[in-house]
């Protein structure tokens, strides 16, 4: 239940917190007295758009806040940790409005208007005279006749294998439309492909063949510096290689006078090793100098081919493989996509079958659960003053060459929610057919047929909270006392929230709100005060007499709350 609004400084309320009770609440006001801005500010908590300029002039901005409690359905919870936001025993949904922009708040954390609104879906349904609420709004008649007849668990098994063959369909499609690209590219894939593989480069095969070619380049020159420089270590007169081991053996004779030397004959024997060695390294590496022409030539064309792949292909050779590994995976896809796409078949028409089978099964449950919806819509108009009144449910099914359905011979379109297209359609005057609930023209009647839909539906609508803003116009007298009984009927399983402007409802209401307006330090301010028993008798009377009330009406008025708490009983 709503337990608390509190609107500060959003259009003409300065500051306003009200308690609401289980059951009826009843308000009531004169035109103009500011009972929309109540149910406005009670849209913007439940993620409306917000218009800046109903911030209070002077005011910095708007504050509305709304605690709800009971709202720890499994359902709000599971949305709360979706959007990270603490789910408690209790639901405060909050909104700052400013001239330039609003936020929204759930449980004190920032949330979206889209999230805002998904959680208030779960807790109230407003509905007003002019708006276009659920029951008239026709996606909505399928999920309501499932909810009248507890066909959730059939209907999560079809959304299931509705989205299973969706899902194979996607692949199917992106598989079609991979084959297609492939057509257009096939050729010039194949032709990519044949040359990277002609030619087939290596990786790091360009540092081999530019360490191959500066050899064969400088082979003349590395044969001469290899052989001048084996001399010089190794091989000449008075070669390095021989003059250190002249030092050598003299240090060796110096060491016998003084210690000191050793370490430096060390160094020098280690001197003489390291030459040897490098001189042994010169020797094999000129013996091993070739001068091949034609070699040098098969590098030059080679690295050639690299570099005409790489101007095409990325710039890199490193490009030109990725490229290679690419195509090839695409090419070699396209190649297997027939006999993928035939796998994909048979189990999209394996799928379709599934669905087939509860798609059938739905809408034969359904079928029956119309039957007594219809009936239990009838029988409550007739207490409300329609007893001519006939209510239908009719279905329809969409025909399509490529429909997932396959039923007696017909291919019918799968929706998420079923195969069935359901509309509630109703004629309230004997000998007229029934029309789309949508078109009832006559307000008396859509606040009937709505209230009467509310009260069957109710029972099964997740909505803890119904919010009437005026939906009784156009109905008077006894018809109003018939809804004023079905009103209270339902705020016992309901809290109910109605704006009204007749007796016959207000004296039913378990607490009545008046608002109006007063002017305070030359402001203009709407207010909203709870009324005591004597107060309501009075009020009731002002809706019954008008402002000046009389005896005859204030009995009437106490009869009439009299006369509703002994229906209670």
């Amino acid at each position: 239940m709503l337990r608390s609004l509190y609107i500060r400084d959003y259009a003409l309320i300065e500051e306003l917190d009200v308690e609401f009770d289980a059951g009826l609440n009843i308000i009531t006001g004169e035109t103009g007295a500011g009972k929309s801005i109540i149910v406005g500010a009670l849209q913007m908590i439940l993620g409306e758009r917000a218009s800046t300029d109903t911030v209070r002039s002077g005011a910095s901005r708007a504050v509305i806040e709304g605690v709800f409690e009971m709202a720890d359905q499994p359902s709000i919870s599971a949305l709360l940790d979706e959007h990270a936001i603490e789910p408690q025993p209790v639901v405060i949904l909050r909104r700052e409005i400013t001239p330039t922009h609003s936020r929204g708040f759930i449980n004190d954390t920032p949330a979206t208007l889209q999230v805002m609104r998904a959680v208030a879906s779960h807790l109230i349904d407003l509905h007003g005279q002019h708006e276009q609420q659920s029951l008239l709004d026709v996606s909505t008649h399928v999920d309501l006749l499932d909810s009248f007849g507890d066909l959730v668990e059939v209907q999560s098994r079809y959304v299931e294998g509705y989205r299973s063959v969706a899902a194979l369909i996607r692949e199917r499609d992106r598989l079609r439309s991979r084959e297609r690209e492939m057509e257009e590219r096939r050729d010039l894939y194949a032709f990519q492909i044949e040359e990277i593989d002609r030619i087939a480069p290596r990786e790091g095969e360009e540092d081999d063949l530019e360490q191959e070619r500066r050899v064969l380049e400088h082979a003349e020159q590395l044969l001469e510096a290899s052989e001048r420089l084996y001399g010089t270590l190794y091989d000449g007169s008075r070669s390095i290689h021989d003059l250190l081991v002249e030092v050598r053996d003299e240090l060796h004779d110096l060491t016998r006078i003084d210690a000191q030397f050793e370490e430096t004959l060390r160094e020098i024997d280690s001197a003489r090793i390291i030459a040897s060695e490098a001189a042994s390294f010169l020797q094999d590496y000129g013996a091993g100098v070739e001068f091949n022409p034609e070699r040098l030539e098969e590098i030059r064309q080679r690295i050639g081919e690299l570099e005409r792949l790489k101007r095409k292909y990325g710039g890199t050779l490193d490009a030109v493989l990725e490229h290679r590994r690419e195509i090839g995976e695409v090419y070699d896809a396209a190649r297997r996509s027939a006999d993928t796409l035939a796998h994909l078949a048979d189990q999209i028409s394996t799928a379709g079958q599934d669905l087939t089978e509860i798609a059938r099964e739905l809408s034969d449950r359904r079928k029956h659960v119309a039957t007594g919806l219809e009936r239990a819509v009838e029988e409550e108009c007739g207490k409300l003053g329609m007893p001519d009144c006939r209510f239908v449910v009719r279905f329809t099914v969409d025909e399509k060459p490529d429909g997932w359905i396959r039923l007696d011979g017909r291919r019918i379109g799968a929706l998420e929610s079923g195969m069935d297209r359901v509309e509630f359609f109703i004629s309230t005057n004997l000998g007229e057919e029934p029309r789309p609930l949508s078109k009832v023209a006559s307000g008396g009647e859509v606040s009937r047929i709505m209230l009467a839909l509310k009260g069957i539906l109710a029972r099964s609508e997740q909505f803890p909270i119904l919010v009437f803003d005026e939906i009784d116009v156009g109905i008077s007298g006894s018809v109003a006392t018939k809804v004023g009984l079905s009103m209270h009927a339902l705020s016992s399983s309901h809290q109910i929230i109605a704006i009204t402007h007749l007796p016959q409802i207000a004296a039913r209401g378990d607490v009545h709100f008046l608002v109006d307006k007063h002017v305070e330090d030359g402001r203009t301010k709407t207010r909203m005060q709870r009324l005591s028993d004597r107060r309501r008798a009075e009020h009731v009377a002002s809706l019954m007499s008008g402002a000046q009330i009389t005896d005859a009406a204030l009995k009437s008025a106490r009869e009439l709350m009299d006369a509703g708490r002994r229906s209670e009983r």
